[in-house]
């Protein structure tokens, strides 16, 4: 049974055998674990409906108006 610390050093061992191009994403996974949201995201299936003409919409008229002019104390429900 390895201990806490051989699997540590074992993992140290992995990751210095990671080729260059692949340490970023090997470090955005290691960090991933250390947030319990980015992990659950992680772990979420892929969203892979296509859009509906409403949400589509929905989008269009966000963009074209942000409402830039509602205060930040009225967004956070404060207002």
């Amino acid at each position: 049974m390895l201990t806490t610390d051989s699997m540590r050093e074992e993992l140290h061992k992995l990751l210095d055998r990671i080729p260059a191009d692949d340490v970023p994403a090997a470090r955005s996974f290691l960090e991933s674990l250390l947030d319990p949201v980015e992990l659950a995201l992680r772990k979420a299936p892929l969203d892979d409906e296509a859009e509906t003409q409403e949400e589509l919409a929905a989008v269009d008229a966000a963009l074209a108006d942000p409402a830039g002019d509602v205060p930040l104390s009225q967004v956070r429900g404060r207002g």
